[in-house]
């Protein structure tokens, strides 16, 4: 029917529009760090065992994407309150120590602040929710299912949700 052709373009344009964009993984050690010792931060590892949720944080350097690793805050026989187990950007956090993104940077050993992001220099640029963080990227809080985005070096533009696994 000519008349439903129409709406269903503009419906498969607006699908199209809202479709995340694939970025490219950066290549080499710039981009694929490791989950490094942690530097001065305020958590301890400990062996405790608290109820833990889940963030998802992506990272983007010159417009190519920077791997958050698998292993950031799992000592030897104990775990910090965040943690990666896989490199896929879920964040594990213990709620009850109201974390936040410079805390995970701080756990993984990497520098993070309104100029440098894990060694890219340039200015930061942050969203939560796919809205723009207005302050301080370090003071992002770690909550319950939130999108997290962080930016040097270019626009990406960023994701408002993540369908994590149940």
């Amino acid at each position: 029917m000519p008349g439903t052709l129409f709406p269903m373009r503009q419906l498969l344009a607006l699908v199209l529009l809202a479709a995340p964009i694939p970025t490219p993984i950066g290549a080499g050690p710039r981009y694929q760090l490791p989950a490094g010792p942690p530097s001065a931060t305020r958590f301890a590892c400990s062996h405790s065992v608290e109820p833990r949720q889940v963030a998802h944080v992506e990272l983007f350097a010159n417009k190519l994407a920077l791997l958050l690793p698998k292993g950031i805050g799992a000592g030897r026989g104990c775990d910090y309150p965040v943690l990666t187990t896989t490199p896929f950007g879920v964040v594990e956090f213990a709620p009850a120590a109201r974390p936040t993104l410079g805390d995970l940077f701080d756990v993984w050993g990497q520098p993070l602040s309104a100029r440098s992001l894990a060694g890219f220099r340039g200015s930061v640029s942050a969203w939560v929710g796919g809205r723009r963080w207005p302050g301080d990227v370090r003071a992002i809080p770690l909550r319950r299912h939130a999108e997290i985005v962080v930016e040097v070096g270019g626009y990406i533009p960023p994701h408002s949700f993540y369908l994590f696994p149940r």
